[in-house]
């Protein structure tokens, strides 16, 4: 059960509470400066794990995780990346965390995730890329590059990947970008 608002929190832990931030700046830190890669796998899951709860948005806003996903979506390691990108994908639905992640650059290194190996990482990627569909990135997110991933991902095997792609396609593009990238593709 997440604790979602801070009454709620308050009602489970008492007057003296968890101290988030802080627990959170201890996980924020521990990722910095320990070299053990399995440790810091483990601490990026937490953190992604903290990144579904509502109440925790503003602490990890302020402790700039946001970048620290961002950074881990290039790592070799397969595996930093699917929990980087899961944590992306917990944070997208926040409005600021949202606009923060489109601003720092993270819709490409999102894109860049659609061809991973990993399908965790896939599934994850496009989810993200349907939460940050908006107005102002819209163009961006759905660029010729973006709607071809996907009409690739629409035929594959594995049916969350290729729903996924049906719902992004067509949730998050008009018929005339389906229609031009269908097109294009079958030349």
């Amino acid at each position: 059960m997440s604790l979602s608002s801070k009454e709620e929190v308050y009602r489970r832990t008492g007057p003296f509470g968890l101290d988030r931030y802080n627990f959170l700046q201890q996980l924020v830190n521990e990722f910095d400066e320990t070299s053990s890669t399995e440790m810091r796998l483990q601490v990026l899951s937490n953190l992604a794990n903290f990144a579904y709860d509502p109440i925790n948005y503003a602490f990890l806003r302020q402790l700039n995780v946001v970048d620290l996903f961002l950074d881990c979506l290039t790592d070799v390691d397969e595996r930093r990346a699917e929990l980087a990108v899961a944590g992306i994908c917990n944070l997208a639905l926040d409005r600021r965390s949202k606009s923060t992640i489109c601003q720092k650059g993270g819709i490409p290194l999102v894109v860049a995730c659609l061809s991973s190996r990993n399908e965790e990482t896939v599934v994850s990627a496009m989810t993200v890329l349907h939460f940050l569909v908006s107005p102002e990135w819209r163009d961006e997110i759905t660029a010729p590059a973006v709607v071809d991933a996907m009409l690739r991902l629409k035929q594959s095997r594995n049916a969350r990947i290729a729903n996924l792609a049906e719902v992004f396609l067509h949730d998050c593009c008009s018929e005339a970008v389906r229609g031009g990238a269908e097109g294009a593709s079958s030349l």
